[in-house]
């Protein structure tokens, strides 16, 4: 099974770096080896298209971009796919900055620049096998959720359906009772097109 990783860095060479050093490293935790798949990108705003269409296990952000900063950066990862992992990367000791991000974006660990290879590794295998426990723990609540009828089996069907691929159960509806397959091309054709 492969494990999808986001990196985000404004630095291209962090983000090289970074890379090669997952891709070259054996990821392990407690007996349990993770393939790793890592996606990286500079500009957060395009990271977070991918978070809306791809689901992650892992997303390490740079604390300081332009634009957009690693805090809003998660909280924005936590609000699409909230059962990611999420690890800020700093090379600044801003306590109200760490703060921010253990409250608001919840982060699992603050990782400083530079970092040490081996710790780093280690930091993220231990996360995805937390990550993997806590998913099979909810897949069992809802199973017994199911029995218990709580909650319909439909229900746990498209939230699973929601965790696997994001966005996939939303629905974007037109005025006239059609589905928008693409809100952006929507939009920008109701703005070339005014009377319809």
């Amino acid at each position: 099974m492969t494990h999808r990783i986001l990196l985000v860095d404004d630095e291209p060479g962090v983000l090289h770096a970074l890379k090669r050093l997952l891709m070259l490293t054996p990821c392990t935790f407690d007996g349990q080896q993770f393939r790793l798949q890592v996606d990286c990108y500079t500009n957060p705003e395009n990271a977070l298209k991918a978070v809306a269409s791809k689901t992650y296990e892992l997303v390490v952000s740079d604390f300081r971009m332009p634009g957009m900063d690693g805090v809003q950066f998660l909280k924005a990862v936590r609000e699409i796919q909230p059962q990611a992992v999420r690890f800020i990367l700093s090379g600044y000791t801003d306590l109200q900055g760490l703060i921010g991000a253990i409250n608001d974006a919840q982060i699992s660990r603050f990782v400083s620049k530079p970092w040490n290879d081996y710790e780093l590794v280690s930091a993220i295998g231990q996360a995805l096998a937390y990550r993997a426990l806590q998913v099979e723990t909810e897949r069992l609540a809802d199973e017994a959720r199911v029995k218990q009828k709580l909650v319909s089996a439909e229900e746990v069907a498209l939230k699973q359906l929601e965790a696997e691929e994001p966005g996939i159960t939303r629905v974007c509806w037109g005025e006239d009772g059609s589905v928008i397959l693409d809100p952006d091309l929507q939009a920008e054709y109701e703005r070339l097109h005014p009377n319809g």
